[in-house]
């Protein structure tokens, strides 16, 4: 009798530390530019934008080293990051008003999602930790190519317009009004 009682008292308990040790896994590509999440709400994959010719972002393995729902990036004329996923130093997972070029390399070297996505993704380590890992290589891609302009990079935007001077590739309006909108 005492056993019966027990047993499901035990069995919960054991139930309840799995979910409570649940961590949400990030796996961002390089190569595809795609985030593949795996959480105790399910599985998901999103387009990403990673670093842009010129710039890294990090690979390897690292977990969350701070979080906030709105971060202004004051080394990129003070472009809004909303749900900033920190994991190496200024380096995040935010998202991005830029979702025109989302699925090809856009930014300084921080990850970015669309905006919906992005608040998934922060509720989701919010509430069970995460871990993230990023792999592979940058695609080579027709959007940038290199230029004899004193042998610096040429950027070229999807739209066929160039901006020198600045490093910057915009591509669409919107992102403009935020610097540029590459971060």
């Amino acid at each position: 009798m005492r056993f019966s009682v027990i047993l499901p008292a035990t069995v919960s308990l054991i139930a309840g530390l799995g979910a409570a040790n649940a961590t949400t896994h990030i796996h961002i590509n390089l190569s595809t530019q795609t985030m593949h999440v795996q959480s105790s709400s399910g599985s998901y994959s999103w387009p990403v934008s990673t670093a842009r010719a010129g710039y890294s972002t990090p690979r390897g393995s690292f977990a969350p080293t701070g979080m906030q729902p709105m971060h202004y990036s004051r080394k990129y004329h003070m472009s809004p990051m909303p749900h900033s996923i920190f994991f190496r130093g200024g380096y995040a997972i935010h998202g991005s008003y830029a979702t025109g070029m989302l699925g090809q390399p856009a930014s300084h070297g921080c990850v970015r999602l669309s905006p919906g996505h992005a608040a998934m993704l922060y509720q989701m380590v919010q509430g069970e930790g995460g871990r993230i890992s990023i792999t592979g290589a940058p695609p080579r891609s027709h959007y940038y190519a290199s230029a004899g302009r004193g042998g610096g990079v040429h950027y070229a935007s999807s739209r066929g317009r160039s901006y020198y001077g600045s490093g910057y590739a915009v591509a669409d309006p919107f992102a403009a009004l935020f610097g540029g909108g590459l971060f």
